[in-house]
């Protein structure tokens, strides 16, 4: 298990995988899941106080999909099995290490740095790095 959890913490990220990244399938969402639960693992600065998944999807302006209508409806099973499966042991490239993702649009480009260095991308989702992850714990 990667952090600790509560079955609201389970939801609270299937529902933030979704609206954040419904559209890249489920590839897609388990990579945005993996992002947040990096925020919470990791020992960089930023998210140093960053200590459940709670915290990580309502830390201030850093995901507008807790703002949209997706986000407000009730987690399925299957984004529960899907959002369990990041917290327990889910990773994979390009949000490996990754602490930071982007939508720059369809059909633009990511961008070289956006508070990391880029990891990679997966469909219409840049993913990016910090400088140094293993001085991050990651």
């Amino acid at each position: 298990m990667r952090v600790r959890y509560r079955d609201t913490d389970v939801s609270l990220l299937g529902r933030l995988m979704r609206s954040e990244a419904v559209g890249e399938g489920k590839f897609g969402m388990q990579l945005v899941g993996n992002v947040v639960v990096n925020r919470v693992v990791t020992s960089c600065d930023t998210f140093k106080n960053i200590n459940n998944i709670y915290d990580a999807v309502f830390q201030k302006g850093q995901f507008e999909g807790t703002q949209t209508p997706l986000f407000s409806a009730r987690a399925t099973e299957k984004e529960k099995q899907m959002a369990l499966n990041v917290i327990k042991y889910w990773r994979a490239d390009p949000a490996y290490d990754a602490l930071y993702f982007q939508n720059p649009g369809k059909g633009k480009n990511c961008k070289t740095n956006f508070w990391g260095v880029f990891a990679g991308r997966w469909k219409n989702h840049c993913f990016y790095d910090p400088e140094n992850p293993e001085k991050c714990g990651l």
